[in-house]
């Protein structure tokens, strides 16, 4: 079973945001709670936190600005 995910809507008006940093490689192990991905706003940058343990695969490029709701990667 995988996990998907997706751009997150960190505030009420946000519409979109950019992922600006993959901190775990594709293929990569990654645990509940870790730090998987960098993204910014206008107003502010957030760590993302895995929410499942597994082997992380990139579906898009860093650096890029997506919609909220865009799948971005997943969790296998």
């Amino acid at each position: 079973m995988s996990t998907s995910l997706t751009i997150p809507r960190l505030e009420m008006s946000m519409t979109e945001g950019t992922l600006a940093e993959w901190v775990v490689a594709s293929g990569g192990a990654v645990k509940q709670g870790d730090v998987i991905y960098i993204l910014e706003t206008d107003k502010t940058a957030r760590d993302i936190e895995a929410p499942a343990a597994g082997m992380l695969i990139h579906k898009v490029e860093a650096g890029e600005t997506y919609e909220v709701g865009t799948e971005i990667g997943e969790i296998v």
